[in-house]
């Protein structure tokens, strides 16, 4: 008689809870893209954002001071990201090249790393300039870097395997803080140019 039942510590027991961890990862993805609107309709707006000390793509050491009196398009991705981070870069420079020049003296886009292990400031440089001449890329060390996820509560995991090959999950939110660095809107990862744009134009205008 063949036993067809499986042993203990069984794959099937071992796909479930990947399967659950899997989940768990995108329902905490999911739920910190809808937070920016819950906080913008519940008028806690200056609950996303803060300060930081980060170091540019040039090795120059910058803090969120640093450009107050402009608009700042923040993005948070990984260099080595395969898809989402390239598709949201190059929307936010195409956003950024259909403003006026006048309307571009008052933004500044920045791409902040979540995987500070491997870009430095050397990767960084050659990755945004892929974009614009006009994307500050910021990077640091890890403790650098953790606290400004939690400011602007980025979701951001290494995903298991590939050994240095990982892939980062992370949620893919474009942030509009104003000339002051308090949070006044976002775009999700899909949004278009023109709407990015038309967001920016719409804040300047209102002072």
């Amino acid at each position: 008689m063949v036993d067809n039942k499986p042993p203990a510590g069984n794959r099937p027991t071992k796909l479930i809870a990947a399967v659950f961890t899997g989940i768990a990862a995108l329902l905490v993805v999911a739920l910190l893209a809808v937070l920016p609107r819950l906080l913008e309709s519940s008028g806690q707006g200056p609950a996303i954002g803060g300060p930081f000390r980060l170091i540019d793509q040039t090795g120059k050491t910058v803090t969120d001071a640093d450009y107050r009196g402009k608009l700042m398009l923040v993005y948070f991705g990984y260099t080595f990201c395969p898809d989402v981070c390239p598709t949201t870069l190059g929307a936010m420079a195409q956003a950024y090249d259909q403003l006026s020049p006048a309307q571009r003296d008052q933004v500044v886009p920045i791409f902040i790393t979540v995987d500070p292990e491997r870009d430095t400031v050397d990767q960084m440089a050659s990755y945004v300039a892929n974009f614009s001449p006009a994307l500050v890329g910021l990077t640091g060390s890890p403790d650098e870097v953790k606290p400004v996820l939690q400011e602007y509560r980025v979701y951001a995991a290494k995903a298991e395997g590939n050994g240095p090959n990982y892939s980062v999950d992370h949620s893919s939110i474009i942030y509009l803080m104003d000339k002051n660095g308090k949070f006044s809107t976002h775009f999700d990862g899909n949004a278009s140019p023109p709407q990015i744009a038309e967001g920016v134009k719409k804040l300047l205008a209102a002072g």
